[in-house]
């Protein structure tokens, strides 16, 4: 085990040391625990035409030994209202989260497929019924304006980190 746990955060050090080098990415902003690699948290910026827009959503990320090979652990800290994200726990449910996911894939991958549910919500899987089957019976007037009103009421008090020109992300 402790040979996973070593490479799951020397994977992860690789991970953060891209972010680093990289331009920052306008809609993910990525920082490990200061004191354990495999704990991250993660904000996103509501997608544009979305019920989330305007919103900053905070993710809280686990990554377990086994990690790559296996996916992180993600959850919603914020307080959102989609079919594919579980009201209480913040659970999501994506294929990529679980039996699809790939070692190629990161944790900034996983976050952007995570925006990507955002704007396009599959209610056919819901973990939030309410939520799935406002959009499954048509009722998108409804869906729309519930998700905006918890993105005003919950993702709206949240700055973006201010981007220093030393490192990628920060």
């Amino acid at each position: 085990m402790v040979s996973h746990n070593l490479a799951a955060a020397k994977r992860l050090r690789k991970e953060l040391q891209n972010l680093e080098r990289s331009k920052p990415d306008p809609d993910i902003y990525l920082i490990p625990d200061s004191e354990n690699i495999l704990q991250w948290t993660a904000l996103l910026r509501g997608p544009a035409e979305t019920p989330y827009e305007g919103g900053i959503f905070q993710l809280n990320i686990q990554c377990g030994s086994d990690y790559p090979l296996a996916p992180p652990s993600i959850q919603f800290a914020t307080k959102v209202f989609h079919p594919n994200v579980h009201f209480r726990t913040g659970d999501v449910c994506l294929d990529i989260l679980k039996k699809e996911w790939s070692p190629a894939w990161g944790i900034q991958a996983a976050c952007r497929a995570i925006l990507a549910l955002l704007s396009d919500p599959d209610a056919d899987s819901p973990l939030n019924c309410d939520a799935g089957n406002m959009i499954r019976g048509g009722d998108l007037i409804c869906y729309n304006s519930t998700a905006h009103m918890y993105t005003v009421e919950n993702a709206m008090f949240l700055s973006w980190p201010i981007h220093n020109s030393s490192s990628g992300n920060e």
